[in-house]
């Protein structure tokens, strides 16, 4: 099924309104690039932290669960929880 998704994908790409939207990208993308140069260079280290700060948020978290793993609660999973209740 995900062949015939590409296949769709690709199939627009090359008609004529996905060759106007390619286009219209690529110029409001130079455009934007020319007049925002200045601003985009000067910030680029905090720009780079913060892009490695989130990649490494999306990507670490498939370790433990997400972020319903941190604690701060009782876990249905521990068996030593059920002794520490009081009865």
């Amino acid at each position: 099924m995900a062949t015939r998704e590409y296949h769709g994908m690709r199939q627009f790409l090359f008609s004529k309104s996905g060759l106007v939207l390619v286009g219209f990208l690529a110029v409001a993308g130079y455009f934007l690039w020319a007049e925002h140069e200045a601003h985009i260079l000067a910030y680029l280290p905090l720009i780079l932290i913060l892009g490695v700060c989130v990649g490494m948020h999306f990507f670490m978290h498939g370790g433990h669960g997400g972020h319903g793993g941190h604690g701060g609660g009782s876990s249905d999973a521990d068996p030593e929880s059920e002794n520490r209740r009081a009865p």
